[in-house]
């Protein structure tokens, strides 16, 4: 197939994006796809870039080219007013599906997926309502607590709101964070009221929705959702601090332990709940989600995201590794799985 892999933009997680995308499009042209890597932003002067690729493709200096874009984001919002780079569309019109390898803001949130669907563009991935919903953490609990998830005790405070700290019912510490943001960005964890002001003040330069969210203690799993099945159970145990961007990342910074070191009941329990919870935001295809357990083994859903990373240190391949299927067989099965919601 001509794949897409749908990479880059202007979210604050654009250099995780293009990682996720080199590594996916390398993964797909070794499974025998016709892939190609494509900035959403700047998009490709070349509209023969499927013919060209079947001869002959550089991944490496492609990834190059997009990377050099970056340095010129800044600029080019003074001027633009159209998202979509040059032949973006018209590209992805010619390709037989698109690959979602975007990461935050204008690719997580269900634009891009909206306007992919007006124009028949078929791409991996949760629909536009689903990807909305996902990335806004707000709404996420709000689907969460009618569908019966678990999740921590929250608060969800617009920017306009007044806000006393009075109405704060958990102690410290808590949660402080941008409903719409990913990888970590814009999480705080406070642990008094100094805290508590600076981390509001710095997630409302983010987004003008936040959510306050009691503090679990605990241990931190992911669990991959492929076609409403659970995937083996990744124990995520940071050797400094906790799961933020830099843990998120950096090679080395945690231990990851696949497939958890969970009883039988507790690995079906929390399955069950990853399951629950995509059902819930109405994921198709696949997702990942991020479950706290406590010191009494109680289960908390945080969030889902219905992309997932696709980089070196990413989890969903990891999981996907342990039940036998290497990272291009993976890569492929996302695009036969994102096929079916068209059949």
């Amino acid at each position: 197939m001509n794949i897409v892999v749908l990479c880059g933009g202007i979210s604050t997680e654009r250099e995780i994006s293009i990682t996720s995308g080199s590594m996916v499009c390398a993964g797909l042209r070794e499974y025998g796809h016709n892939a190609v890597m494509l900035d959403v932003y700047f998009g490709n002067d070349d509209l023969d870039v499927f013919e060209k690729a079947e001869k002959e493709y550089d991944i490496r200096k492609e990834k190059e080219i997009i990377q050099s874009y970056t340095e010129k984001i800044e600029e080019e919002q003074k001027t633009r007013t159209l998202f979509f780079g040059k032949n973006v569309i018209a590209l992805c019109q010619k390709a037989d599906i698109v690959f979602m390898a975007l990461h935050g803001k204008y690719g997580e949130d269900g634009l891009c997926q909206a306007a992919f669907d007006l124009n028949g563009i078929k791409y991996t991935g949760s629909g536009y309502l689903a990807s909305a919903i996902g990335m806004d953490k707000g709404a996420t609990k709000q689907m969460f607590k009618g569908f019966g998830v678990p999740t921590p005790d929250s608060l969800w405070l617009k920017k306009t709101d007044e806000f006393d700290t009075h109405r704060l019912k958990a102690k410290y510490p808590v949660v402080v964070k941008a409903c719409n943001g990913g990888s970590s960005v814009g999480v705080y964890i406070v642990q008094n009221e100094e805290d508590f002001n600076e981390a509001v003040e710095n997630c409302f330069k983010l987004d003008d929705e936040i959510l306050i969210e009691k503090y679990v203690k605990g241990r931190e799993f992911s669990v991959g959702v492929l076609s409403g099945k659970a995937l083996p159970i990744v124990e995520i145990i940071p050797k400094n601090g906790w799961y933020d961007y830099k843990n998120k990342y950096e090679a080395g910074a945690t231990e990851d332990v696949c497939p958890a070191h969970l009883s039988v009941e507790l690995t079906e329990k929390m399955q069950k709940i990853a399951e629950q919870a995509c059902d819930a935001i109405g994921v198709v295809a696949y997702a990942r989600a991020d479950i706290l357990m406590d010191q009494d083994e109680n289960m908390y859903c945080l969030e889902v995201n219905t992309l997932p990373g696709m980089t070196p240190t990413s989890l969903v391949p990891m999981e996907a590794k342990a039940i036998g299927f290497d990272f291009p067989e993976l890569c492929n099965m996302l695009v036969e799985l994102s096929l079916e919601k068209y059949q």
